[in-house]
């Protein structure tokens, strides 16, 4: 059985199991669909993907870019940095600074040109990248919290406070009284 627990003050939710963090993923797909819809290039939202080695970043992102349209494999980016997508919104890059030692080397991965094609950014470890990654939009910080992970969302924009509250809504929505055995 998947489930959630209430958010805690400040814009947070306990994910069971998961399918439960595959879901939240699957939630923030859908919310940047409802949010930006068929964007143009110029305008993309950053979604910053926060918490330690084995946290469900990259389920996260994979279950996001499933949920936007993407059918064939999706590629934890660790060790190219940076990975494509073509989605039913536009241009999607998942991103993955944990290698990077400098925010300088991210002039080399033209950093700014992926950001201006794209209609979103998708970055775990995004505070490797402070100084050379424009500022997250929103960030989904996870963490483990005893047998749970325990996701929260902190909205830095009004584009990202708009993305995080849907996520947020629609993981309450799904879990809050509702078995999914």
């Amino acid at each position: 059985m998947s489930e959630a627990r209430p958010p805690a003050p400040g814009g947070a939710v306990s994910l069971h199991d998961a399918a439960a963090t595959e879901w939240a993923g699957q939630a923030l797909g859908r919310a940047l669909e409802s949010v930006l819809g068929p964007r143009h290039a110029g305008d993309a939202v950053i979604v910053g993907l926060t918490g330690g080695l084995g946290a469900g970043k990259t389920t996260l992102a994979r279950a996001s870019l499933r949920a936007l349209g993407v059918a064939g494999t999706v590629r934890s980016p660790t060790y190219t940095i940076a990975e494509p997508y073509e989605t039913c919104i536009g241009r999607i890059w998942h991103l993955d600074l944990y290698r990077i030692a400098d925010p300088v080397e991210l002039e080399f991965i033209a950093l700014r040109d992926l950001v201006a094609e794209s209609a979103a950014c998708l970055v775990e470890w995004p505070e490797r990248g402070y100084g050379g990654l424009p500022e997250p939009d929103c960030v989904l910080a996870i963490a483990p919290s005893g047998h749970e992970r325990r996701l929260r969302i902190e909205s830095r924009t009004a584009l990202g406070d708009a993305v995080g509250s849907r996520v947020l809504a629609s993981v309450k929505l799904e879990f809050l009284g509702t078995d999914r055995s």
